[in-house]
């Protein structure tokens, strides 16, 4: 596994990223190819240690990220991998579908099973017309209607989507117009 280390407002020191490396590498088993990992560690301003952890893999992307108050690195490192696993391990078979069959390894040890979800439900289908707009256009629009996120497609007629970040803050989604094969 290939691993890239970002560090926002903290230093940390190389035992921190060796110990990441160990941790996550673990991870490695499930692929068949080599895997690209981006850990990304930040302080926020109320003190909160974040750990970010994303792995790009067999056409998959896995992230996952965990924060604390003790400033305790290790543990929210061992807390993101855990969930990565858990992400890899629920979802196997729709993920061996979906992938091509060799990307991720199929056979597990028994005591590593975990229950898997049957069927994803759509409860409701939405048409909705996608107008042009700026970006702070529709920040606005999402608040005004009190949702998480907003489809619409920007000045250049990108559809693109806005969206509130759970720590603060609006993420922006833009497509970049690539044909699916199929």
């Amino acid at each position: 596994m290939k691993f890239t280390f970002t560090c926002k407002k903290v230093a940390l020191n190389d035992s921190v990223k060796e110990y990441a490396e160990k941790k996550i590498s673990k991870l490695d088993r499930y692929f068949r190819e080599d895997a690209d990992a981006l850990v990304t560690f930040a302080v926020e301003k109320d003190n909160r240690c974040v750990v970010e952890v994303t792995i790009r893999g067999g056409g998959t992307i896995f992230r996952a990220q965990e924060e604390t108050r003790d400033g305790d690195i290790r543990s929210i490192i061992d807390a993101a991998s855990a969930t990565i696993d858990r992400q890899i391990r629920k979802n196997r078979t729709r993920l061996s579908k979906r992938l091509r069959q060799d990307a991720l390894v199929p056979e597990m040890p028994a005591e590593f099973e975990v229950k898997e979800e049957q069927e994803f439900e759509i409860v409701r289908t939405k048409h909705i017309a996608v107008k042009p707009m700026a970006a702070e256009e529709a920040i606005l629009q999402m608040n005004l209607l009190g949702h998480d996120f907003f489809v619409f497609r920007n000045p250049e007629h990108v559809v693109s989507i806005v969206y509130r970040r759970k720590n603060g803050g609006y993420g922006l989604l833009e497509t970049d117009g690539i044909e699916d094969d199929e």
